[in-house]
């Protein structure tokens, strides 16, 4: 009886399947372009958030956002909101889908969809200029993680 006690506990504890992460063509959006569900489940890492936010080969979103809160970071960027207080301007599930496609709540930004893979016209594969041979093959720029690392950081963002 015992065995079958601790049995159940055992698979009833760890015999749950992690949450799949949502593919970008599956994001729950809701009307106003916010997306209130986790993209992996995962809670955002706000120390990665920082660093792709400042990694020209990752987010880099300081090339057109300013952030006072990182003084240390050259060159940001004059085009784009200043993102300082945006953990008070915003939900974490309106940054989220901001981070996401900017696009869904604002119409006529310039801002890259993050976690998209259409529809959208792309200058090429690797900026080629040459189209994917498959839709499939098009890669959002961040990761899911990466999205819910962004979103974290920008939640310690407040005024």
């Amino acid at each position: 009886m015992h065995r079958i006690l601790a049995l159940t506990i055992v698979v009833a504890g760890f015999g749950l399947p992690a949450m799949a992460e949502i593919a970008p063509e599956d994001v729950p959006w809701s009307e106003d372009g916010s997306v209130a569900e986790s993209l992996t489940g995962t809670p955002g890492n706000p120390d990665e958030g920082k660093v792709i936010m400042t990694t020209n080969a990752l987010g880099n979103c300081v090339a057109c956002h300013a952030i006072e809160a990182m003084p240390d970071v050259p060159f940001q960027g004059d085009i784009a909101p200043q993102l300082d207080g945006a953990g008070d301007r915003w939900t974490e599930a309106q940054l989220r889908g901001i981070v996401i496609d900017a696009k869904r709540t604002f119409p006529e930004s310039f801002m890259p969809g993050m976690y998209k893979v259409g529809p959208f016209i792309r200058p090429g594969v690797a900026y080629t200029a040459k189209p994917p041979e498959k839709p499939e093959d098009i890669k959002p720029i961040l990761s899911a993680q990466q999205v819910e690392d962004v979103v974290a950081y920008l939640m310690t963002l407040s005024e």
